[in-house]
């Protein structure tokens, strides 16, 4: 633990943002974390609280009180290997993780929760500045080979871990950059992608092989695949050279929304907007970026990547920004007493929000109008909720100026063409279907094929993915080996 008292004399810092009118000018983070002083305060907020509720607040089960205790005493190396023996990543959940574990911190069933996302972002960024992340490459080789499909953090961490167990890894990614839905799906304004550049290098000297612009399919499924790939590789042939496969690509297939009016013009979904401008921040020649400069953004859905449209259209000078949400507004605080340690429902204001939009609930989209095959306004109406079902506000309709309509209602599936080419079964929601306990975990119909991630869960966070890929990782190694000594 920290302090004894710490949760008694001190009070929770958050990490401060660089003003609206500066970050708003680039794609560059904004986010200041946390100087030593005031993280070892932070960590002095750790409470004994007996069964540390954070923990298992967090799906990678991070041991938060330790590396807590560690900083609050200046330990900062150990905090680091601490955080590590669990999370192959934190300098990708240290920035983008919504933190769970805080919401389950004892500590925040009365008071403020102890700023842990602030306190893991400090750990990593410090380990990287003073070298202390180094590659830790296997003592001898197993002569085992496997192929990992996708290279978003479930591919990454799985492929990470095998290494390390020894196995000879190479890293199958359709796009022209490793890092999947992190590096074309999250803003650099979010996480600058320099910090998956600098994990893939650590990887590449563990001995792990990355092959890019490669789709794993048939030839003619390439084509109605939304990517950069230049080469086809059946995946009989990846069975034929890996003794083992693992599919751990995302879910990228977006949920529509076919109303009348849905065939125009200036309608995209979420993952059709954002990753062009990724491309463009990395260098890459993006003809006919879509754009919302000069022009009224309505973006449809709530969510994160709601408001990553948000702040990517501010950043391109929109008009004007309104994002709608069919869901009633949240309530400003939770019931904690109700809802504790769980992830609770509350009204969340991203940084995105802050620097401009103009937000909307229970707004359902009847129409979309237009001419000359552009759109130019939504047709909606307000609606209510009741015994679970959305029924609409009678005399409630309205129209709003639309010149970009953004749609980032979620993923329904990965891509299904792939999974079909591999001849996995799949469950009732169109992911892989695979079991995550007991014998045979994470392993596909499919003889010797396994998944992680998106591809098994669903659309999901970063720090789910990890955990995925973690827990495949030894589930791949015990199919191999007979046993494996990689932690779950």
């Amino acid at each position: 633990m920290g302090k004894p008292t710490g949760f008694m004399e001190f009070s929770r810092l958050s990490e401060t943002n660089l003003p609206v009118a500066e970050r708003v000018q680039n794609y560059k983070e904004f986010v200041l974390h946390l100087s030593d002083e005031q993280a070892k305060t932070q960590g002095a907020r750790c409470m004994d609280c007996g069964i540390p509720f954070c923990t298992s607040g967090c799906p990678i089960n991070n041991i938060i009180p330790d590396w807590n205790d560690l900083v609050y005493r200046g330990d900062w190396k150990n905090a680091l290997d601490v955080l590590h023996s669990t999370n192959n990543f934190p300098e990708f959940t240290g920035r983008v993780c919504p933190a769970p574990c805080e919401s389950a911190c004892t500590l925040n069933i009365n008071n403020d929760a102890v700023g842990i996302k602030s306190i893991e972002h400090a750990i990593i960024d410090k380990g990287w500045e003073n070298g202390w992340v180094v590659p830790q490459a296997a003592v001898k080789a197993t002569g085992k080979k496997v192929a990992v499909v996708g290279s978003g953090p479930a591919g990454l961490a799985t492929a990470q871990q095998l290494s390390r167990a020894g196995h000879a890894v190479t890293v199958f990614e359709k796009n022209s950059r490793i890092g999947g839905l992190m590096r074309y799906g999250i803003p650099d304004f979010k996480m600058e992608k320099s910090h998956i550049d600098r994990r893939i290098k650590q990887m590449e000297a563990e001995g792990v092989i990355f092959k890019t612009s490669v789709f794993i399919g048939t030839d003619g499924e390439l084509g109605q695949i939304n990517n950069m790939a230049t080469t086809t590789i059946a995946p009989e042939r990846l069975l034929a050279d890996f003794d083992a496969v693992v599919l751990s690509g995302g879910s990228e297939t977006p949920r529509d929304l076919p109303v009348p009016g849905r065939e125009l013009s200036g309608i995209y979904p979420a993952m059709s907007f954002l990753p062009q401008q990724n491309r463009v921040n990395a260098g890459d020649d993006v003809p006919e970026q879509i754009k919302a400069t000069g022009k009224h953004v309505v973006v449809i859905g709530g969510g994160d990547t709601g408001s990553d449209c948000v702040g990517t259209s501010n950043r391109h000078g929109a008009l004007s920004v309104t994002q709608f949400e069919v869901m009633p507004r949240p309530p400003e605080k939770e019931n904690k007493s109700l809802v504790w340690p769980n992830w609770p429902m509350k009204m969340r204001t991203s940084s995105s929000h802050e620097e401009g939009a103009n937000r909307d609930w229970s707004v359902s989209t009847k129409a979309f109008l237009g001419s000359n095959g552009k759109v130019e306004k939504l047709h909606c109406i307000r609606v209510e909720w009741k015994d679970g079902k959305m029924v609409e506000v009678a005399g409630s309709d309205f129209e709003i100026k639309a010149d970009l309509v953004l749609f980032a209602m979620g993923f329904t599936n990965p891509a299904a063409k792939v999974l079909d080419a591999f001849g996995v079964e799949k469950d009732g929601r169109g992911n892989i279907k695979a079991t995550t306990d007991g014998a045979g975990c994470y392993q596909t119909s499919k003889a010797k094929v396994f998944t992680a991630g998106d591809m098994r869960r669903g659309q999901s966070l970063i720090v789910w993915a990890i955990r995925e890929g973690r827990q495949c990782a030894r589930a791949v190694d015990e199919f191999l080996m007979g046993s494996s000594v990689l932690p779950r």
